[in-house]
């Protein structure tokens, strides 16, 4: 079974660039490390040898996961109301039992990053706030679950500076 991603445009041109890279620039480069490494004899004792391979699989393997995403990726465009939450949008919400309000952005999976607090539209609370509206109540079904109420909405827009993440 293949899921499809639902990515934007920019995401694509994203990944692009970085398999272009990966493939033009990088690839050549480590295949020369590995070559050079090689040489210098004994390949069982061979740190520098080692690190090169392992160099080289972790770039193919990201190759095989652009090129993958990019051919299953369903092409999706924000069609957000302007009083509801949609792509790239920050939002606002109570969170009720804890009394605290915190602020995300809303993203595709290619971009999030909790940490930063932009989350993918597909997380529990990115489903539960994605197509809202300020004063709706919504239920995020993650653990127990959690109700919230949407406070604000700061509609955004992909200016592409949100990086891909890198798996």
């Amino acid at each position: 079974m293949i899921l499809h991603n639902e990515l934007t445009q920019k995401d694509i041109e994203k990944m692009k660039e970085e398999l272009e890279y990966r493939i033009g620039v990088l690839r050549p480069q480590i295949l020369e490390e590995v070559k050079f490494a090689r040489s210098h004899g004994d390949l069982s004792e061979n740190f520098e040898y080692k690190a090169a391979k392992q160099e080289r699989g972790k770039n193919e393997s990201r190759i095989r996961f652009l090129n993958n995403m990019i051919k299953t990726a369903v092409i999706i465009e924000d069609k957000s109301a302007e009083d509801e939450v949609g792509l790239f949008d920050k939002v606002t919400y109570y969170i009720e039992e804890d009394n605290e309000e915190e602020t995300v952005m809303i993203v595709t999976t290619m971009r999030h990053d909790a940490l930063m607090n932009i989350i993918s539209k597909e997380s529990p609370l990115g489903m539960a706030l994605f197509g809202k509206k300020v004063g709706d109540k919504v239920r995020v079904e993650a653990g127990d679950g959690y109700d919230v109420v949407i406070r604000k909405i700061e509609k955004g827009e992909d200016d592409g500076g949100l990086s891909i993440r890198k798996y």
